[in-house]
């Protein structure tokens, strides 16, 4: 049994062993000397590790016209054992490349496209990604990105992003680390955002043309350890106003290091970021034994934004209200093999979910710089996930 679960551990990642939060170097630990770093081209380098982690550069598009979509590739290389000998194992380099165009009506009516990429590679700056039939380009000056995609002829994609703001990683790199040797940690987490950026382009299905000309936001994230055992809860929320991006990012760990919440986000508006930090705080308010998973997916959500504006003046903000009804529930472990993940469930209750909002009846950004008080509408993107 013991070897059963050190396999499954390869596969899907189940328990670890009870290391303590002080197994977990917190971001935060980082802001006691630099609240957050502006994100550069080094920055956006893809790493590509030879361990077992997973690359993403994700783009959220809010358009004008009201069309939610993201746009998403996924980097991922796993040290696995894959059979039931023992003294087999191998390293697994895949690229996946998927686009998520939701139905806002309620009627669950999303188009998803996702698809392995063939002939992956990288640029000899690691800053571009390419794939037959697929181009993600950073320009020279390293504010813009160019997605080009005929890899799904269901699903044409012809994109630019621009940053308007500044992007940000809180601390000095934005990343936490996972281990008992702080000097040789064996995991680590991290995220880098554009939270503010102008998108033109479209993307081309079977049905009809979708214009995309909006704002969006569009972050690079890398685990660089098995997925499962860096947090077993996720919440994140994408929220855009006329005049400022809301933007944050919490994982709560396993107990293997002590069910530790990292908390990183941020407000921004054109050209300038307002905050940047760690000390920010999510509060399902209400919430529902979803049926079918029997995770208590969120009814209505808090997100609290608390801390120094780049100026020195005392900041807070707020997004809270329901959700309505989710835009789309994921079963992330839909194509494991079965037996797989009945065991994997058993063995380490790993059942990851997705639950994804975007509320219709529009919420509000409470903002209070100093003694200024602000209130804007805007729409918001939201995701609640339960892994383990």
């Amino acid at each position: 049994m013991n070897w059963l679960k050190s396999t499954l551990s390869a596969v899907v990642g189940t328990e670890e062993p009870i290391y303590g939060p002080e197994a977990l170097q917190s971001v935060a630990q980082q802001t006691e000397t630099t609240p957050f770093s502006e994100v550069n081209k080094d920055i956006l380098r893809w790493r590509a590790y030879s361990y077992t982690n997973v690359e993403t550069q994700t783009f959220y598009i809010m358009a004008d016209n009201g069309t939610v979509v993201f746009v998403q590739v996924i980097y991922n290389l796993q040290q696995l054992t894959l059979t039931l000998d023992p003294h087999y194992s191998g390293i697994h380099t895949t690229a996946q490349f998927n686009v998520k165009i939701f139905d806002l009506s309620g009627k669950g009516d999303n188009k998803w496209f996702s698809d392995p990429l063939s002939n992956f590679m990288f640029d000899e700056n690691m800053l571009s990604f390419g794939a037959d039939n697929l181009s993600l380009t950073l320009n020279e000056e390293g504010d813009s990105y160019t997605i080009k995609s005929t890899v799904n002829s269901s699903a044409q994609v012809d994109i630019k992003f621009s940053r308007t703001a500044p992007g940000f990683v809180i601390g000095k790199d934005g990343t936490s680390y996972f281990g008992t040797d702080s000097q040789n940690p064996w995991g680590s987490m991290r995220h880098a955002f554009w939270p503010r950026c102008a998108v033109e382009g479209s993307i081309a299905t079977k049905d009809q043309t979708y214009d995309l000309g909006g704002r969006g936001v569009f972050i690079m994230a890398l685990q660089g350890m098995k997925p499962h055992h860096a947090a077993a809860r996720w919440n994140f929320i994408n929220f855009q106003t006329p005049t400022y991006s809301a933007i944050m990012m919490e994982y709560t760990t396993p107990p293997s290091y002590g069910s530790t919440t990292v908390n990183v986000g941020g407000i921004v508006k054109e050209g300038e970021v307002i905050y940047a930090g760690t000390t920010n705080s999510v509060a399902h308010t209400e919430t529902g034994q979803d049926e079918g998973t029997d995770w208590p997916a969120p009814k209505s959500i808090k997100w609290e934004w608390s801390g120094k504006t780049t100026g020195n003046k005392a900041l807070t903000a707020e997004v809270n209200g329901a959700l309505g009804s989710r835009l789309d529930r994921i079963d992330v472990m839909a194509e494991v093999p079965g037996f797989i993940k009945s065991i994997a469930g058993s063995v380490a209750g790993t059942r990851p979910y997705i639950f994804q909002y975007s509320p219709q009846e529009k919420l509000s950004l409470k903002l209070k710089l100093g003694d200024e008080e602000i209130t804007e509408e805007g729409t918001m993107f939201s995701e609640s996930t339960f892994i383990s």
